[in-house]
């Protein structure tokens, strides 16, 4: 008992660290930078959008962009990925009724090397001509009115290379509200926003929904090319605009003005959304596997197992060894439940839910295990039928 206490006292202290020393990562007030002054002259704007057998999305995504009241020249590329499901022809009956041009590219054959959605951006980004600005965007995201407009304002009015915001991802069924603002936090956990957006600071990372990128920093950076083999590949954008510029100004957010339509109704659906990449967010490493699981039980399951143990303890006559491990355990608890508050307000779920972060935690665990076992069993990085094995190391 006084081993799980002294354990459970490190992480109530490492719990205190992160809340008030770790970028900020549980506050959601990291929002889109406000520019009085309006550009002299609007950029042209490119929208690309990566498709894969996104017919049911399209009717209910594609709209809000092609109707974005943007005052300058904007267009939509939508680079249909081999769909199998009538995508392209999707687009075109909502391209003819749209206010803004849409284009339809046939993506070609996935070259050797090459990720798919970085594949099909870069197709996208070719056919994009002079555009000053590519806003990268995925086929389920939808924004309201005004959306491109304040994101073309704050990267021109702020130097800003690369402005994203992660979608607002739907919290409607069971699994959804008990995983997705989780999913959320761990990620700001892993990038603190606070610290992506200060330009000396080494973090970087992005969000795939949402990526408005000043093209001639993106070419100077080395392109697309240059992350041709990113299976995550919003980071990996991020960190090739920050290291080209050292001090380079990147900008990650939240946002409820850009939201995600894609349903997860099960926890089948969130499991493979997961597994699909935690393994690869590891560098296909078992050390960091390890690591990683070893971590979040330490970080969030112990608390709570000291607490309980330490009450049960007391309940039998326990001393002082079970009161201390009762309230490490319960420190500890009671921190991270309240940096969790913020994410669970961002989603208007109720504050009651945070206490429960550890068996979410637990979840992440297993889905992050379950990951490593489908990249050795070459399932890695499955989506729609296509296989992403991991990247080979480059030759010396």
């Amino acid at each position: 008992m006084l081993v799980l206490g002294v354990v459970a006292a490190v992480a109530a202290l490492a719990w205190l660290y992160l809340v008030a020393a770790h970028g900020r990562f549980w506050l959601t007030g990291e929002r889109l930078p406000r520019v009085r002054r309006t550009p002299a002259r609007w950029p042209v704007v490119r929208a690309v959008v990566p498709a894969r057998d996104e017919a049911a999305m399209l009717p209910v995504a594609l709209p809000t962009l092609l109707a974005q009241d943007y005052p300058g020249d904007f267009g939509v590329i939508l680079v249909d990925d081999g769909s199998s499901d009538g995508t392209a022809e999707v687009a075109r009956q909502l391209g003819d009724a749209a206010p803004r041009a849409l284009r339809v590219v046939a993506g070609s054959p996935l070259p050797v090397g090459w990720a798919g959605k970085v594949w099909a951006m870069a197709q996208g980004a070719a056919e994009a001509g002079e555009a000053e600005y590519l806003l990268f965007t995925d086929a389920d995201i939808a924004m309201r009115p005004g959306t491109l407009t304040a994101l073309v304002t704050a990267a021109g009015g702020d130097d800003r290379d690369l402005v994203s915001q992660m979608a607002l991802l739907r919290a409607d069924s069971f699994w959804e509200r008990a995983i997705v603002p989780a999913f959320v936090f761990f990620f700001a956990q892993l990038y603190p926003f606070h610290r992506v957006n200060r330009p000396g600071a080494r973090t970087a990372a992005a969000a795939g929904g949402c990526m408005l990128v000043r093209r001639p920093a993106l070419d100077a950076s080395g392109g697309l090319a240059g992350i041709r083999n990113a299976r995550i590949d919003d980071v990996a954008l991020g960190r090739q605009l920050k290291r080209h510029r050292p001090g380079g100004r990147c900008w990650l957010g939240l946002t409820t003005d850009v939201t995600s339509v894609r349903p997860y109704p099960g926890l089948a659906s969130l499991w493979h959304m997961v597994a699909r990449s935690a393994y690869t967010q590891l560098r296909y490493s078992p050390a960091l596997l390890a690591g990683t699981i070893a971590g979040l039980t330490w970080l969030y399951l112990l608390p709570p197992a000291a607490a309980l143990a330490g009450a049960a303890g007391l309940a039998l006559g326990g001393g002082a060894t079970a009161a201390w491990c009762a309230a490490a355990g319960l420190a500890g608890w009671a921190i991270m439940s309240v940096s969790f508050v913020p994410m669970l307000r961002l989603y208007r779920l109720s504050p009651l839910r945070a206490p429960a972060l550890p068996l979410v935690a637990a979840l992440y665990a297993a889905m992050t295990a379950d990951s490593a076992r489908r990249h050795r069993a070459g399932r890695g990085g499955e989506w729609k039928g296509r296989v992403s094995p991991p990247p080979r190391p480059a030759r010396r």
